[in-house]
């Protein structure tokens, strides 16, 4: 399976525009713009790539059905385009994920099941074989990479001399899709991946050259619980093509991220969507003025926040 080009996010961006918010740019100091997908419909990323995916299906195919498995978001993503094209959707979530993400998956209608972590992907595949539905995968899929490279084009043409992109880094499904956007547009752009430093697989995989696997315990200690994925083959080749470095935050650089984000930009942030600005907080002096931080979702459970804060 070969890599997403340009020519496909900017396909996906004409089928999605109907439903994504475009979000804007807003200045968090003199040196970074935040991008804030917290703002989209389900709170999240996430809904570019689900609806591209679900509007790129057949009518046979949409009238069998979809399953997802996900962490939080992707569920409500895929939740809220299968209401939207009227097809039926059933969703395995990991038993720890957030009340805040299972009350909104299931407010769209879609149905819930709730499985160990590590049992999730398994349990959809098999709801897959039992229903004869269509999979919707979180990010090890073409069709959602170029859906969420759709960031990376609105960045790109929000800020043209962009020098560097920073957005964090779970399944690898949204970095994909903004490395190939923006080093098609903006070749000398910089593209940096930021994972907590409790579930940095990723980031251990791009220095060996190939895909380094954490047991799910490990990945499940951090609080950032929608980075806890590990890149599929199809992720790594996007991250090897395109993406410079991967860095890593810890769990207190998390949550200082989040106060700052309430604080300076108004911005309720979810745990995960804060560690683009918690890596740019913690060297703030030596990122070049035109730095953008993906804020990839909020839905954060209010006592997390409250605990944060």
């Amino acid at each position: 399976m070969g890599l997403v080009t340009l020519a496909d996010i900017r396909a996906a961006a004409a089928l999605i525009a109907p439903v994504v918010v475009r979000t804007p740019l807003l200045r968090f100091d003199d040196r970074l713009s935040v991008k804030p997908e917290n703002l989209q419909p389900v709170g999240a990323f996430k809904i570019r790539g689900a609806y591209h995916a679900l509007a790129r299906l057949s009518d046979e195919a949409r009238a069998r059905g979809v399953v997802a498995y996900s962490s939080g978001n992707h569920a409500q993503a895929v939740a809220f385009a299968a209401h939207a094209f009227g097809v039926p959707a059933v969703i395995v979530l990991p038993e720890n994920a957030p009340a805040v993400k299972v009350a909104a998956t299931r407010s769209w209608g879609a149905a819930v099941e709730l499985v160990p972590m590590a049992e999730r992907e398994s349990r959809a595949h098999e709801l897959v074989a039992e229903r004869g539905a269509t999979l919707i995968p979180p990010f090890d899929h073409p069709d959602v990479i170029a859906g969420q490279g759709t960031v990376g084009l609105e960045v790109v043409a929000d800020q043209p001399d962009v020098e560097v992109v920073l957005a964090p880094v779970s399944g690898g499904g949204l970095i994909s899709g903004v490395a190939a956007a923006v080093k098609a547009l903006r070749p000398s752009a910089r593209v940096v991946g930021v994972e907590p430093e409790l579930a940095a697989d990723a980031a251990a995989s791009l220095r060996a050259g190939e895909l380094v696997r954490w047991p799910a315990a490990d990945r499940e200690r951090t609080l950032a619980d929608g980075l806890r994925a590990e890149p599929s083959e199809l992720t790594f080749a996007h991250l090897r093509a395109h993406v410079d470095e991967i860095v890593t935050v810890s769990e207190e650089e998390i949550g200082a991220a989040m106060r700052r984000l309430v604080r300076d930009t108004r911005l309720v942030v979810e745990p995960s969507g804060a560690v683009a600005v918690a890596a740019y907080l913690r060297r703030a002096a030596e990122w070049p003025a035109r730095t953008v931080a993906v804020v990839s979702g909020g839905n954060v459970d209010p006592e997390v926040l409250a605990r944060v804060l």
